[in-house]
């Protein structure tokens, strides 16, 4: 069986591997693969339905404090049922607590061909881009699993990068392109830093993702902007990409403070 970052240990419960070691703190998850978890989750709870060929449009996440590199349950309900919109919530439980709270927009999936384009110039190829050693200025688990391609010479605060990994979301499932997708997504806020992180903080507190078009591939692309204002809080904003070009964007809320 091929390496992972979580082994499902019940119906709706998962056991996060050592790959899933957060960057801040050694004994907390990243929420990346756990942002791509929730989707997976939604993905089996509409599998388990009648099935109404709708899409994932947004989904947003609620970081609601410290995620323990521990089992996991993610329970998921239907807020807002539809034929042609539906609104999902999802929340993670460690421990008897709850860790995450995400909400999902589903929409028709219709055929606008026709109309469909964008401003927004695809990202040159990864190939195209040397490795960037990220584990260099960032620790964990996650971090040391994933394959980064950034220009070395980004400036603070600006750059564009590309993610891939070679390990499955969970051990022996199958998982949609969106869900290993998703899976890349919260790195974006460790991709194009403003502040050594040995010596500020700046973790986000939300996530929240828009996709005008389903992702395919397992590469993520992110075009990123780091901001910090003078108040204690920053913008992590990311107009995200697949190898066909864009796909939608990110917001990331941050926490702005110097390490004692």
């Amino acid at each position: 069986m091929a390496e992972s970052y979580f082994e499902r240990v019940g119906e709706s419960s998962y056991q996060p591997t050592a790959h899933v070691g957060g960057a801040w703190r050694p004994d907390e998850q990243h929420f990346s693969p756990l942002g791509g978890l929730i989707v997976h989750a939604i993905d089996r709870h509409r599998a388990a339905g009648p099935g109404n060929g709708l899409v994932l449009a947004r989904i947003s996440y609620d970081i609601l404090g410290k995620i323990d590199l521990d089992e996991c349950e993610i329970t998921v309900a239907s807020v807002r049922p539809g034929r042609t919109i539906e609104l999902l919530e999802a929340t993670v439980t460690i421990g008897g607590r709850a860790v995450v709270r995400a909400r999902a927009w589903l929409l028709a999936a219709l055929d606008t061909t026709a109309v469909a384009g964008t401003s927004i110039e695809p990202l040159a190829p990864p190939e195209s881009v040397e490795p960037w050693p990220m584990a260099d200025l960032w620790t964990g688990g996650y971090i040391a699993s994933i394959d980064v391609r950034r220009p070395a010479d980004s400036p603070p605060g600006r750059t564009t990068a590309w993610l891939t990994t070679a390990l499955d979301l969970v051990a022996g499932e199958p998982s949609s392109p969106v869900a290993s997708f998703v899976a890349m997504v919260d790195t974006a806020n460790g991709i194009a830093v403003r502040q050594n992180p040995a010596e500020w903080m700046f973790p986000n507190v939300d996530l929240t993702i828009h996709l005008h078009r389903q992702p395919e591939g397992r590469w993520t692309g992110l075009d990123t902007t780091v901001t910090f204002g003078p108040a204690g809080q920053g913008l992590t904003s990311t107009v995200l990409h697949d190898l066909n070009g864009p796909v939608g964007t990110a917001e990331q809320i941050l926490t702005v403070r110097p390490l004692p």
